[in-house]
């Protein structure tokens, strides 16, 4: 009796969500997609590397037409960060890897607006790209105020995932770093349960904060106070990320921002 094949179920990050676009982001769209967003879909509006894709380092020459160090957004919202980074840096490149199409059409407009000639846009699921990455293509990477999923069950989800970890660390090469920022204190637990105990990377932060030892979820969160907690090492805020309305919506909530830097060894 023959077996059934059963299919491999990938946890996402994101749901597929079909955004408007309202006239403006649709012209935007179509003015500049073809000088910033690049082409390594899998087609048929599917979030997937295309098959045979390498992101190698004849590719970031190719694309950018130079050598400069590349630095990875993942997941860049509507682009705030990640544009005005690449206005203060023309002698980095940047990539903003996006899934949501209004986040894509804003970056393009805020990119095209300046006529930066250092950012791209890939409209892909990050995971995805990083398995195709090759070994020291990346010289940092930046995953600022991801998804939260705070429902218990949604914790899966998270980006922040040791597989990603895995693949984050072979596209960085030694003495990279990964810097992460969140202001939701369970995610800040989280990001430390998957980093802190690797071999690979280091948690070079320099100061210690107390957090509760045991996760929380949406509507359980007035209890973190009271559960047992110990000192983590975390970063003073980076300077090198702007204080985006998403960062100030936060800070105004009263919450605190978590800022975390893994040196890849």
């Amino acid at each position: 009796m023959q077996e059934d094949k059963k299919k491999i179920h990938h946890v996402l990050s994101y749901v597929r969500r079909t955004g408007r676009l309202d006239d403006r982001l649709k012209r935007a769209w179509q003015q500049y997609s073809p000088d910033f967003l690049l082409d390594v879909n899998a087609g048929g509006g599917s979030l997937d590397i295309k098959p045979g894709f390498v992101f190698d380092h004849d590719f970031v020459a190719e694309t950018w037409d130079n050598d400069h160090p590349l630095v990875i957004e993942i997941g860049t919202g509507q682009g705030e960060n990640v544009v005005a980074a690449a206005q203060e840096h023309p002698e980095t490149n940047f990539l903003a890897v996006e899934v949501y199409d209004p986040g894509v059409a804003h970056t393009m407009l805020r990119a095209g607006k300046l006529g930066l000639a250092n950012l791209r846009i890939a409209q892909v699921n990050a995971p995805e790209l990083f398995k195709v990455c090759e070994p020291g293509v990346v010289e940092e990477v930046w995953t600022f105020f991801p998804d939260p999923w705070p429902k218990m069950r949604h914790h899966k989800r998270r980006i922040v995932q040791p597989a990603l970890a895995d693949d984050v660390h072979k596209a960085l090469g030694m003495g990279k770093v990964w810097r992460i920022a969140t202001d939701i204190e369970d995610y800040a637990l989280h990001v430390h349960e998957v980093m802190d105990g690797r071999e690979d990377f280091a948690n070079i932060g320099t100061f210690s904060v107390s957090l509760p030892t045991q996760h929380v979820g949406k509507g359980t969160a007035d209890r973190a106070s009271s559960l047992p907690h110990a000192d983590f090492k975390e970063s003073q805020r980076y300077e090198g990320r702007v204080l985006t309305n998403f960062e100030k919506k936060g800070l105004a909530a009263g919450r605190v921002i978590h800022d975390f830097t893994y040196e890849a060894r």
